[in-house]
């Protein structure tokens, strides 16, 4: 994997927190294009607590002049920023999932698969795709924007991001470094790509995520889903028990350390939806044991509770509250 650009990328201050919103967290997954709206919204407010946490009992004026769906007129809140003082924030990255926007798109294509120049049908899951995942994008800036957020939507494909057979070969993270010395919180998203060799593929929010902690090196990482947290079988199944703690060794290898199982194997039991084409929670553990082995600490948790706000405001990182539920991903002491 190269990145022309890696000796340049300083920060004014360190990154604090990657987020991911899990795209089953943020969109109603069984219809198509359809954003969680209530989800959505506590996020954001969540969002804006953990980055400008010593300033929120100010009151943050909304940066989305948009005009509305129902409203004849765009709010345009000038007087609150004349009295608006700076205020002092974390560094925060934002990389959200595609949920039902993109993945049926790409699936019904096979835009995963490859095949740009060879099929038609594989270009044009291409362009539906992008529109999907960026429709979403929009939204979720806006959303985020609504709370104070300066959130800027940087898409991987317009950035240079490319896989070669499905990995990843390049990105240029230089423009989301300058995004966050500027003062703003870049969202990023999985997007559909250019693959050196197959021509095109789904680069998961997953991978972008664990590339950016690579080099960004944030304090935590914060998987947000639609379930508690990461389980020993599918969530669904009645005797399945939510893993608290899971250890990853120098050499990758991760096993259980919270709670202590019968059968303590690493071994995990996923399900994957038939449209997902990045894999699904598979990837995302993978992903976070690979940023887990740097080090940095991944909390998985359900998104819009009481647990998440407390994982994005970094309330985990000393220790593990027994009324707090997740999942914490960290490497093994040495």
């Amino acid at each position: 994997m190269t990145d022309d650009n890696v000796s340049l990328i300083t920060l004014n201050k360190p990154l604090r927190c990657i987020v991911k919103l899990g795209g089953a967290a943020v969109t109603c997954k069984h219809e198509i294009e359809k954003i969680n709206e209530e989800n959505l919204g506590i996020l954001s407010m969540q969002l804006s607590q953990a980055i400008m946490a010593s300033d929120f009992s100010k009151n943050v004026p909304g940066m989305d002049w948009s005009k509305r769906p129902g409203v004849s007129e765009i709010s345009f809140p000038l007087d609150d920023f004349r009295e608006q003082s700076l205020l002092e924030s974390s560094n925060f990255i934002v990389v959200h999932g595609a949920g039902s926007f993109g993945h049926f798109q790409a699936s019904r294509s096979g835009v995963h698969k490859g095949g740009l120049q060879l099929i038609p049908i594989v270009k044009a899951g291409f362009v539906a795709t992008r529109i999907s995942v960026t429709s979403l994008n929009l939204e979720i800036v806006r959303a985020l924007a609504r709370e104070g957020i300066p959130s800027v939507g940087m898409s991987p494909f317009a950035s240079g991001w490319s896989t070669c057979q499905r990995n990843l070969a390049s990105a240029d993270i230089s423009q989301v470094a300058m995004a966050i010395n500027s003062g703003f919180v870049p969202v990023l998203h999985g997007d559909a790509v250019l693959d050196n060799v197959q021509g095109c593929t789904i680069l998961s929010g997953d991978v972008i995520i664990r590339h950016l902690a690579e080099l960004l090196k944030p304090d935590y990482v914060v998987f947000l889903t639609d379930v508690l947290g990461v389980y020993d079988r599918p969530p669904t199944d009645p005797a399945a028990v939510l893993l608290r703690e899971i250890a990853v060794d120098e050499d990758g290898n991760w096993s259980i350390v919270k709670p202590v199982l019968q059968n303590n194997s690493k071994q995990v039991e996923i399900t994957v939806a038939a449209h997902d084409t990045t894999g699904g929670m598979v990837t995302k553990i993978a992903e976070a044991a690979l940023i887990a082995k740097l080090g940095i600490d991944v909390y998985i948790v359900k998104a819009a509770t009481d647990h998440s706000l407390r994982a994005l405001k970094g309330e985990i990182k000393t220790e593990i509250p027994d009324d707090w539920l997740g999942t914490v991903i960290k490497s093994s002491p040495s």
